[in-house]
Parts: structure tokens; sequence; C-alpha cells
């Protein structure tokens, strides 16, 4: 079953295009959205996917949620930013303002990578596929 761009992103703001368990060669998770192949155990146990204020939003992004921002995603943001110099509460904040789709068109300029055109994996701030 194919996956489309716009399942790609978590209801947490994480572009899962850019994961490392997506990029890699093996056991490639198909994103937290996914119900058939692989998902990353982190993801098939995520608090955020299953939570059940999610499940009373519309978009299915947390932002909608009337918690916005929970502790949970707090603690995962701070993870994101210290390690990886990401905010998913920005992301969320984004998707929010100017839609999922221009987000990921912009998300798709940002993790291009110039070299061979391959994806910048988030958690290791290269390109999987030429190490640039």
């Amino acid at each position: 079953m194919p996956v489309t761009e716009t399942r790609m992103v978590a209801p947490c703001g994480i572009n899962c295009s850019t994961c490392i368990a997506h990029l890699r060669e093996r056991n490639i998770c198909l994103g937290c959205w996914s119900d058939h192949g692989y998902k990353a155990k982190y993801c098939a146990k995520c608090s955020i996917r299953y939570c059940n204020l999610l499940e009373q939003t519309d978009s299915k992004f947390c932002y909608e949620c009337s918690k916005f921002p929970c502790t949970r995603l707090k603690q995962l943001d701070k993870r994101y930013r210290s390690r990886y110099n990401l905010s998913l509460i920005g992301n969320l904040q984004n998707i929010n303002n100017i839609g999922l789709e221009y987000f990921l068109k912009l998300e798709n300029i940002k993790w291009h990578c110039s070299q061979c055109g391959g994806t910048i994996c988030v958690h290791k701030g290269y390109c999987l596929k030429c190490g640039k």
C-alpha cells in the first residue's frame, strides 16, 4: 500500500520522511499513521499517536487539541530542539498556520540533499544515501 506524503507527518509534528527509521535500508518504517508494514518500536507504542484527546480533533494533529502543548509534547519538543535543532511545536504551529501541503513543500526543500537528491536524516544531520 503506497504511503501518501501527508500521512508521513506525525500528530506531534515529526516529518516521518526525515526519520532514520524511514530512511534506513532495512525494516523501513512507514510512519506512525501506517497500519501496514513495519513500524518502529517507539512509534508503535507512542503515547501521543494513540492519545484519546487526539481522536477528538478533526485534523488529528496536536495543535488542535485543547491541551496543546501537553506535557508529553513539551518533553518531546525539548529533546528534539536540544538534539536535532528542530521544534515539533514549531512544526505544528507552521502546519496550523500555512497548511500541511505548503509545510511539506518547505520540508522537501529543507531536507533535500543538494549532492545526490536524497533526503537528509533529521536524526543524523546528513544524507544516508551519499553521506553529505
